[in-house]
């Protein structure tokens, strides 16, 4: 689904640079939370690295309403400095926040799915946040990370629904992306196939000129992000109807986590259990909004045909869980009985 920043000549540059100087970094940066001065040594500055740029809706709606009301309720105790992809391309920041050179982490599991797919099996989840807290689900979750050196701090719904395609031309027929070529993550890839498709890899930075070249044909995407994209502009149609569910994480450094204070760790617990609780709806509104100015400027819904609409849930779960069971096996399979059982998943 997700990716950072637009097209940018420097971006190759900055990842050569990272992955030549990661180990550096991280023997540089100081362990688990920094002290930001003698001065203010009770304040703990904590560095915060996202995967998407600051102009895109999961950057203002989430990371940073999160981050400025924590500050706000840790009344100078807690202060952050948040960095992005511009700093750590957004497929190579898993590795350096569990090694300690960042705090926290704000990112979708689909980034590191290389790494363990655990977290992206919450796309196939219902986004209930308060019963994926409550069943077990959200700890199973936390704990896995824990493993891989992090602790789960929040996890985000995006919407009561999650995902779209965006044309270049509209739906036709039974199998309706045959022939296609589609920009999409790891996990639309069962589903894209299972329509007639072709799932194609590339950074959502690359699909204007991708799309305008004829390189590919559509891509999977989020309700929100097509406008800031200006995909408008290249492409004029919206799959519908719209499918799944899509979850952002907050991640921090377990070790960092272990050396706040018990009442510091409630504060964020408390802060990110607010942001759950109201991003389902913050983002059905965003999509709305959005569906209404890309209207504007000109696209067109464009509808599967009746045997595929009536699958999209299926095909995208399973899909899902596919990817998921195929890299973590049994404990995959754990986690979705959990889910299922709590009656969040098929």
């Amino acid at each position: 689904m997700f990716n950072s920043l637009p097209a940018n000549p420097a971006a190759t540059t900055t990842r050569r640079q990272w992955l030549g100087h990661s180990a550096m970094l991280a023997l540089a940066a100081t362990p688990g939370l920094s002290w930001v001065s003698a001065a203010h040594a009770d304040t703990r500055e904590l560095k915060a690295l996202s995967g998407f740029a600051p102009n895109l809706a999961f950057s203002r709606e989430i990371i940073r309403v999160y981050l400025d009301s924590l500050q706000k309720a840790a009344a100078g105790q807690i202060t952050t400095r948040l960095s992005g992809p511009e700093v750590v391309p957004f497929a190579d920041q898993f590795q350096p926040v569990a090694a300690g050179a960042f705090d926290l982490l704000f990112t979708h599991p689909a980034y590191h799915s290389g790494t363990t797919a655990i977290g992206l099996s919450m796309d196939a989840i219902e986004p209930n946040a308060a019963l994926r807290r409550s069943s077990g689900v959200f700890d199973f979750v936390d704990k896995h990370y824990n493993k891989l050196g992090l602790k789960v701090v929040a996890i985000t719904p995006t919407g009561n629904k999650g995902f779209q395609f965006v044309t270049k031309q509209p739906i036709k027929g039974p199998q309706g992306l045959a022939g296609m070529k589609i920009r999409a993550t790891v996990s639309y890839h069962p589903m894209i196939k299972a329509l007639g498709g072709t799932p194609v890899v590339m950074g959502a930075g690359e699909v204007y000129s991708a799309m305008e070249k004829g390189v590919i044909d559509a891509a999977a995407w989020g309700l929100t992000g097509v406008a800031d994209f200006k995909w408008n502009e290249v492409a004029k149609y919206l799959t519908r109807p719209t499918f799944g569910q899509a979850s952002l994480y907050l991640f921090m450094n377990l070790k960092a986590w272990n050396a706040l204070t018990p009442a510091q760790q409630k504060l964020m617990t408390d802060e990110a259990i607010k942001l759950e609780l109201a991003s389902v709806k913050r983002f059905d509104e965003l999509a709305a909004e959005e569906l209404t100015e890309l209207k504007k400027r000109g696209m067109q819904e464009t509808a599967f045909a009746p045997v595929d609409a009536a699958r999209l849930e299926e095909l995208w779960a399973q899909g899902v869980w596919d990817v998921a069971r195929a890299k973590n096996g049994a404990e995959a399979d754990e986690l979705r009985a959990i889910a299922q059982k709590a009656k969040l998943t098929a």
